[in-house]
């Protein structure tokens, strides 16, 4: 698996199929965009996030101005959403700025298979 020093994989419409709808392990991917204050808020969060299930959440970031396929595919009307997927499927989502507790307790639930 190919870490990037604890900073999400960036994903695009060319490496999404194969980062995201055909990985195995829990996926955790954030829509976001350059321009929105709220996703800067969120990126240490998410990079910790990274680092604390480092192993068994793969997380990967994907900038909805320059995917507007993907974005629009799932429904992204505004940033930063979180959408969390098992086995190629979405399990679960989160729109807008969350707190760490929540987004643990979201994987951790999610990585036992509740």
């Amino acid at each position: 698996m190919d870490r990037r020093n604890t900073l999400p994989i960036t994903l695009t419409e060319e490496n999404f199929e194969a980062e995201v709808l055909e990985e195995r392990e829990l996926v955790l991917m954030i829509f976001s965009a350059e321009w929105s204050g709220s996703c800067h808020m969120m990126a240490p969060i998410i990079e910790e996030l990274e680092s604390d299930y480092e192993g068994q959440v793969k997380v990967g970031k994907l900038d909805s101005d320059h995917n507007p396929r993907i974005a629009s595919q799932y429904g992204i009307r505004s940033t930063p959403t979180l959408l969390f997927f098992r086995n190629g499927q979405l399990v679960d989502h989160v729109v807008g700025v969350a707190p760490k507790r929540v987004l643990a307790e979201k994987l951790h639930a999610l990585l036992r298979g509740t």
